[in-house]
């Protein structure tokens, strides 16, 4: 696997485009179009494809690592990251407006979708996201402060094919939202244990 230490390496590709996106000095800012998401029919009923992703294909390992800034105000705006097997087996996770605040969440879908949510504990406006895919086990971490990692979400992700590893934000509910992906990098997997917050 390359390492890419910058979201402006060569290669990148979009999932759903947004008319106003700006790609310069290592950072990635955007604003979302009306009622995009990334959803799988569990609750609600319907499939949903059509969210803002920007990424890369990636064969084996990695970890993935991103800063995200923006304002959550509205019901369902989230921004974080997105992995990507097919249009029936994809990961996202970040901060996502539920329960009248930002909430920190993590949707794991193979067929159906699922999602975990829980209390940010620090700033919404600005945090960090992680991602380590190893020997089939994906382990996703965020950050408040850019230095402390508690652990998300540990779930099996079968397979080595190539997949789309990056950054996504939707806002189901409206338009507008504006995102920036900063810090962001994909290199080979970090080796610590579980817990270790690092």
């Amino acid at each position: 696997m390359n390492m890419i230490e910058s979201i402006e390496s060569a290669g990148a590709a979009w999932i759903n485009q947004p008319r106003i996106s700006c790609l310069a000095e290592g950072r990635l800012q955007l604003t979302t179009e009306p009622h995009t998401d990334f959803w799988e029919q569990t609750y609600y009923g319907f499939r949903r494809h059509t969210g803002h992703a920007f990424g890369y294909s990636i064969d084996g390992d990695f970890t993935l690592q991103v800063k995200v800034q923006a304002d959550f105000r509205h019901l369902y705006d989230q921004a974080g990251i997105f992995l990507k097997y097919d249009d029936q087996n994809w990961v996202k996770a970040g901060i996502e407006f539920n329960d009248s605040q930002p909430a920190i969440g993590c949707v794991v879908t193979r067929t159906l979708s699922d999602w975990s949510t829980g209390i940010f504990p620090g700033t919404p406006e600005i945090f960090w996201m992680r991602a380590t895919l190893h020997n089939q086990s994906l382990r996703i971490q965020y950050s408040a402060d850019g230095l402390t990692w508690p652990l998300l979400r540990l779930c099996h992700w079968p397979g080595t094919e190539r997949r789309f590893v990056g950054v996504m934000a939707c806002t189901p509910e409206r338009e507008g939202l504006e995102v920036e992906f900063s810090e962001f990098s994909i290199r080979s997997p970090l080796g610590r244990a579980l817990h270790d917050l690092t």
